[in-house]
């Protein structure tokens, strides 16, 4: 069995709503109603462990202020959660899922307040990630850093897998990536096409075969996978820059939280075992759609 380590630097307690249809300024009843553990890397994990049970653990930063209620989200998942307590809450999310239009809202609290001091616990947390890394197959890292660490922290873990000659895959953007790549690249880079234009000063909404172009020639630059995924539209991809075209599929999205980290896992999973970028193209875009049929954030079960 491969071992993955999800390192998510941003988890979330995230609650679902599910509404016939969702009416502003009026009162809103819900049809159906969830929690459950997430942030990008943890949604991540979830569906690794869909696909193959007990084959991923995902290291997060918890607040201690409600770090117990995370936990135990996790726990019912089955999923394995290497915390590293910080002063705090865990942030929280709210998504609401219109039926009737199809609309996906997300609404975002505030992180961890800045009023604490935070230089041991990244300490600690560099060490726990490092002592997972040791014992896992691939490294997948994604999200945004938060403010209370260093914004050099992805780009240290990204080194650190590096040299500890594990596939590492980054699902982040701006200057945590641009900072990793001074240090070391990823054996793969997956971000959305906004992400990649703003990351790469690239033209936002250029000719789609001018972007493939780009995808093409990044990858080959950096000696790496890029991919570049575009919601709906087929996802651009290119190792080493041989390029790649892959059609999504064509659902009735449900939820579409959490479809860009469905896609990372099933990717990841199935490139560690096969090496091939189509094989890893379609786990992903399988996953990203079974996600979409589900209320829960990064899930293949429905």
């Amino acid at each position: 069995m491969s071992k993955f380590v999800c390192i998510c630097l941003s988890p979330t307690i995230q609650r679902t709503a599910l509404f016939d249809y969702v009416q502003v300024n009026s009162v809103n009843r819900s049809k159906k109603y969830r929690m459950d553990a997430s942030g990008k890397a943890v949604n991540s994990a979830r569906v690794l462990n869909q696909l193959e049970p007990g084959c991923a653990v995902s290291v997060c930063p918890l607040g201690t202020e409600n770090c117990l209620q995370f936990m135990k989200l996790a726990g019912r998942d089955g999923m394995q959660i290497v915390p590293v307590e910080i002063s705090g809450r865990v942030r929280e999310c709210w998504t609401l899922l219109d039926r009737t239009q199809g609309t996906t809202t997300e609404l975002v609290t505030d992180e961890t307040s800045d009023n604490f001091d935070f230089t041991a616990a990244q300490s600690e947390f560099l060490s726990v990630a490092e002592a997972e890394i040791e014992k896992c197959s691939a490294v997948l890292l994604a999200g945004s850093c938060p403010r209370y660490f260093s914004g050099r922290l992805p780009a240290v873990i990204a080194k650190m897998t590096a040299d500890k000659g594990k596939v590492f895959m980054a699902d982040y953007c701006g200057d945590s990536l641009t900072g990793t790549l001074a240090l070391s690249v990823p054996d793969i880079i997956k971000i959305n096409e906004a992400e990649f234009c703003s990351t790469f000063d690239f033209e936002l909404f250029m000719p789609e075969e001018n972007l493939r172009r780009a995808v093409a020639e990044k990858s080959r630059e950096l000696n790496s996978i890029v991919v570049v995924t575009r919601g709906k539209k087929a996802t651009f991809a290119a190792d080493k820059g041989a390029a790649v075209e892959f059609q999504t599929e064509n659902v009735r999205a449900l939820n579409t939280t959490a479809c860009g980290d469905s896609f990372s896992a099933g990717f990841l999973y199935e490139y560690v075992q096969t090496c091939s970028l189509i094989d890893a193209l379609a786990k992903g875009t399988w996953c990203a759609a079974r996600n979409a049929e589900s209320v829960v954030p990064g899930s293949v079960k429905g």
